[in-house]
């Protein structure tokens, strides 16, 4: 093997380098590069380096020691080593586990035609694979060119399992954080606080029953980026909304110490999750990064490309629809062809099954800002062939006041978080009036908001809580929001939050109260699950986990957000609950999507009040919804009913009248006595009369059972 500067080849370098005679910079052999392969790419004997730049005048390929924060070799590109924009150059003589790289580029510097070249910054390759230079958690590296690339090969065996390409009306999300999900002790995890430790608890969320996991930010962000400290407190950006690189994963993640050069770790966890029938949905940002405005640090766009990748007013600042510091210049065709490769890079070498893309309606803004009616980049990823079989799911809203909730662009195949299910329900549940009429639309699949266009695909992500707001507990625990930890005197943070704490702010010995709370989420879980869409809940409300009314908790990387999985055994009543629900609705098709025609003759969605056959009106704060089909899996009807009661005293409610040889059975009931059944199996379901009172503030499920079969 030939040593060339004391770093070994993996192929002698003739394997590749008699195509073209060698040029020799700093030593080592050179010869141009693949220009249409962006990032790096493993060669037999060498390593071939591309990047782009439109404004640039010269770039230098910088290359590190492990952890060392000067390079021990400095590669300019020479100038015929440049295709139009594209610097790419293959490098022999390199061994990939020694050594780390950057880049630095020239050219003009002029801030009001948003110029930023400045030939001193280190920047990191906004097509690295693998980051170092914050690989612990917390622990924040200072260092010029924070940020260095690894190299990485994809070797990783996924063995013969296809992915589970579950339909989305079938699909049930439940959005976590993979740093708080395992993180306190309670959790009983090896690895707590990563990847590992979310794949210790793969059984656990298999027995609950979802089909898809939303993990919340996992590419390369920086947690110590504006810690503080607030009442003895650190404070981190532990959400993880501002991306570092879009194609590597962060890499405190990893149980594995400094380097998760390989994405090995994350990739385990999506091939068990797979093969336990458990999809992965990505939570991206795409709307800005982690540079901020022009005060924020160089990490990688500014200095490659500052004026293509920003969107920028005429005097070179930065537009701020995200609401943290720049707006990503998403309909740029550069920008384009990035967010394109980063999401087939995640389906291709990651496996990933879907996206959700956090404020997506900044993905449709015009390059001046304005929204566009048929956004490029939208459409291209909806076409798209190697994101055929993938679930996009857009926040169809922006922090610059564009709400596009029912009118996102969708092309059959964008989905949405229905934020109007989550303020319509909320109001309904607690018994606000004049949302009756309303509340009945977002239960059977928000038709007014998704039909024409959206006809025949489902489109509504039915959701309560999420990260962002109070946690499910919390939704029935505060009237306000307290945030007061977060060190902006309780200023930050959702100030509409519909939510009621049913006789006392926060925690409380009152029996009553308590009782009242759990049969309030219990209504939730009943609503949620027995809605048409997909529905998506926030990990821990199955056991009651709470943030302490802190509807923001975006910076508490502490028990604040960490899930308490003591919870669990004390409310093991809420999860078994929540547990039930999610497999009545797996078994029941006639609640998720149109089957067959029903042969009793029922139609597929009918709405009731406490008669039958009664529309809702506004005011109404009783509800009765009738899902039926045959399903012909089972070779019967499939008829279930769901009754509930938001108003504060009992109400009389009567049951549609069934064809002969159907009776109505109890499936659940949230307001049953203390001692008594809340839900059944079908074979011990009571028989029940047409007619029945519910009590206030509770909810029923029936099931029509054929007793001549």
């Amino acid at each position: 093997m030939e040593e060339i500067k004391g770093h070994k080849t993996e192929q002698p370098a003739e394997s590749m380098a008699n195509m073209n005679p060698l040029d020799y910079i700093e030593g080592y052999p050179v010869r141009p590069g693949m220009y249409q392969e962006n990032g790096v790419t493993v060669l037999p004997g060498g390593v071939n380096f591309t990047v782009h730049s439109h404004g640039a005048t010269a770039c230098e390929l910088l290359l590190y020691h492990r952890k060392e924060n000067e390079p021990y070799a400095v590669l300019p590109f020479p100038e015929h080593y440049r295709i139009g924009d594209v610097y790419s150059m293959i490098v022999f003589g390199l061994d990939i586990e020694e050594f780390e790289y950057a880049y630095r580029l020239d050219g003009p510097y002029d801030p009001k035609r948003g110029l930023l070249f400045q030939q001193k910054n280190v920047l990191l390759d906004p097509y690295a694979k693998a980051v170092t230079g914050q690989s612990v958690w917390g622990v924040r590296q200072e260092r010029d060119g924070l940020y260095h690339a690894r190299v990485v090969r994809n070797d990783f065996d996924w063995g013969k399992e296809i992915q589970p390409l579950t339909a989305m009306s079938d699909t049930i999300i439940y959005e976590l954080h993979v740093r708080g999900f395992t993180r306190d002790a309670s959790s009983g995890v090896e690895h707590p606080g990563t990847f590992a430790g979310l794949q210790e608890k793969i059984l656990y969320l298999k027995d609950l029953g979802i089909t898809a996991v939303e993990l919340m930010p996992i590419f390369e962000f920086d947690e110590t980026m504006g810690s503080r400290e607030v009442e003895g407190e650190k404070l981190l950006d532990y959400w993880g909304y501002n991306t570092v690189s879009f194609f590597a994963p962060n890499t405190s993640y990893a149980a594995a110490s400094e380097y998760n050069r390989e994405g090995t770790e994350l990739k385990e966890l999506i091939r068990e999750l797979n093969r336990n029938h458990i999809e992965v949905i990505l939570d991206v940002v795409f709307n800005h990064t982690a540079e901020g405005n022009e005060h924020g640090p160089f990490i990688s766009f500014k200095g490659f490309d500052n004026q293509i990748y920003y969107m920028l007013t005429p005097d070179g600042y930065y537009y701020n629809f995200s609401g943290c510091g720049n707006t990503l210049n998403c309909n740029h065709p550069v920008v384009q062809q990035m967010i394109l490769e980063c999401l087939r890079y995640w389906v291709t070498d990651y496996r990933v099954d879907g996206f959700r893309f956090d404020l997506a309606s900044i993905l449709g803004r015009n390059e001046d800002g304005s929204p566009m009616s048929n956004p490029p980049l939208l459409k291209q990823l909806a076409f798209d062939p190697i994101l055929g079989g993938t679930k996009l799911i857009a926040e169809a809203w922006d922090a610059g006041g564009l709400y596009q909730v029912g009118s996102f662009p969708a092309w059959y195949r964008w989905a949405e978080w229905n934020g109007r299910y989550r303020d319509t329900i909320r109001s309904y549940l607690k018994g606000d009036d004049g949302v009756g009429a309303e509340a009945v639309k977002r239960l059977t699949g928000s038709e007014d908001l998704y039909g024409g266009e959206y006809l025949g695909y489902n489109s509504s992500v039915n959701f309560l809580t999420c990260h962002d707001g109070f946690t499910l507990y919390d939704l029935y625990s505060y009237n306000e929001k307290h945030n007061e930890k977060n060190g902006w005197n309780n200023t930050d943070g959702c100030n509409d939050n519909r939510s009621w704490n049913c006789g006392a702010e926060g925690e409380t010995p009152d029996q009553d109260i308590l009782k009242l709370r759990f049969r309030m989420i219990k209504n939730a879980c009943v609503m949620l699950m027995m809605s048409r869409g997909t529905p998506m809940f926030l990990a821990g409300d199955e056991f009651g986990n709470t943030q302490f009314g802190n509807n923001n908790a975006y910076c508490q990387d502490n028990a604040v957000s960490w899930l308490d999985w003591a919870l669990l055994e004390k409310n093991r009543h809420l999860y078994e609950f929540f547990r039930y629900m999610i497999h009545f609705r797996r078994e029941h098709k006639a609640v998720r999507k149109n089957l067959e025609r029903a042969v009793c003759g029922l139609p597929y969605v009918s709405v009731h009040t406490t008669v039958p056959w009664r529309n809702a009106e506004p005011t109404d704060k009783c509800i009765g919804i009738l899902y039926a089909g045959y399903d012909a899996e089972k070779k019967a009807d499939d008829i279930v009913y769901v009754a509930s009661n938001a108003y504060w005293e009992p109400m009389s409610f009567t049951l549609p009248e069934l064809s002969e040889g159907l009776v109505w059975k109890l499936a659940v009931y949230t307001g049953a006595e203390a001692g008594k059944p809340l839900f059944f199996e079908e074979s011990a379901m009571p028989q029940v009369e047409r007619k029945f009172y519910l009590k206030e503030r509770s909810t029923s499920v029936f099931l029509a059972v054929n007793v001549q079969s």
